[in-house]
């Protein structure tokens, strides 16, 4: 019997994901977004009424057939749109991964945190991928169209309390996000966190744009630029004094 609690409305499925964790992973989207980020490479996943519907046991049997490709690192990826909309069914498809022995990863927005997500992140997810941001209320409102960015540090320090692993996220866009002030408030704020083993700099692209004008939706970052070579290694060399390791995708 199908019900909500073990069904998971899904965007698509990637195999072979090697850019969503470590190793080589299954990477889930799942549909739906309360956020509107200007720069989503993937505008097709925030409307939470699209999407196809799986049985969790469904995924959890592609997932098992794919753990010879996992090796020691890989596993499964849930990302977005954002995942923790659908907490309650996420809680027995991730129990059913580690009864198989399969690492289990969350990349997230860090806007949820209720007793479902914290039952999910604390008993079933190995590892967490935080999405930062901005780092000021102003900047935050602007780049996802909602207010208070403290859900996102409310999350971090709930995870961080947890002892368990966490990677942090963040796009690199010129003038936006990517200044001195603004990486140095980043990582002054995260430096003490134990439980961050790396920070991943995704330089802005214009890749999904075409897919915003499918939708008819107006691109708002038409005049953002890329970063020059000079600047993301700026960036890197910035963040190199906090963290353990930055990654640049």
């Amino acid at each position: 019997m199908k019900t909500q609690h073990n069904i998971l409305n899904v965007h698509s499925i990637e195999s072979f994901g090697t850019h969503d964790g470590p190793g080589v992973r299954m990477v889930i989207f799942l549909q739906g977004c309360k956020l509107k980020c200007l720069y989503c490479h993937n505008p097709d996943t925030i409307d939470t009424a699209g999407g196809k519907s799986y049985p969790i046991e469904e995924l959890a049997e592609m997932a098992v057939k794919m753990k010879p490709y996992f090796g020691k690192k890989g596993g499964v990826t849930v990302s977005g749109g954002e995942p923790l909309l659908q907490s309650k069914a996420l809680i027995p498809f991730f129990k059913r991964l580690k009864e198989e022995d399969i690492h289990t990863n969350i990349d997230t927005n860090g806007r949820l945190l209720n007793h479902f997500t914290e039952e999910l992140l604390d008993d079933y997810a190995d590892l967490v991928m935080l999405d930062i941001k901005h780092m000021t209320e102003e900047g935050y409102e602007f780049i996802t169209g909602q207010r208070n960015k403290e859900t996102t540090f409310n999350f971090a320090k709930h995870r961080e309390a947890s002892g368990k692993k966490m990677w942090l996220r963040y796009v690199l866009i010129p003038g936006i996000t990517n200044t001195p002030e603004l990486l140095h408030a980043m990582g002054k704020y995260f430096k003490d966190y134990k439980t961050i083993e790396k920070i991943e700099l995704q330089p802005y692209h214009k890749l999904g744009v075409h897919k915003w004008e499918s939708l008819g939706w107006e691109y708002q970052l038409k005049d953002a630029r890329e970063n020059t070579v000079e600047e993301i290694k700026s960036a890197v060399s910035i963040l190199e004094n906090y963290f353990k390791e930055v990654k640049t995708n």
